[in-house]
């Protein structure tokens, strides 16, 4: 017999996977799939979304100085960074944390809380306030998303 896994984690889960996040979890999967209401699912996805940025501004550090023995990562590394750096440096510095909600925000394939922590890290932010920022900016996203699925959903079954 397969175990079955409850909806309610199966959102928590699905909202950690970076490209999916809760921006889309919440509408395709929450909603779309197993009918809950937008308010019920949105908390739970968020927390899923949230779940490991603290945890990667914590330990990034650590991550990188063990990766970095091993050539090849340390190569990617060294031509991955500076180019995150050299590609968001004007923006943040102008406009610090605020860029990072701005960047968190924005509902697109690499823009969620994953690479934003690892700005974050990129760029020095204070942990916490990075968290913060982080939240808010998966909360603006998710809210785009699952308002377009819910305005799309009612002009389909108006207009069709």
């Amino acid at each position: 017999m397969p175990i079955q896994i409850p909806e309610w984690a199966q959102i928590f889960l699905m909202s950690m996977i970076p490209g999916i996040e809760a921006r889309l979890t919440v509408p395709f999967i929450a909603i779309g799939e197993f009918g809950w209401p937008w308010w019920k699912a949105f908390p739970i996805a968020i927390a899923g979304n949230m779940f490991l940025v603290p945890f990667i501004l914590l330990f990034f550090r650590k991550v990188e100085l063990f990766l970095r023995r091993y050539p090849t990562w340390s190569r990617a590394m060294d031509w991955g960074f500076p180019l995150i750096r050299r590609r968001a440096d004007d923006k943040v510095r102008k406009y610090e944390t605020a860029a990072l909600i701005i960047f968190v925000a924005i509902p697109l394939p690499f823009t969620g809380a994953g690479l934003g922590s690892l700005i974050a890290y990129l760029f020095n932010f204070r942990i916490w306030e990075s968290v913060f920022m982080i939240l808010i900016g998966v909360i603006i996203s998710t809210s785009i998303t699952t308002t377009l699925f819910l305005v799309g959903k009612e002009v389909f079954i108006i207009g069709g």
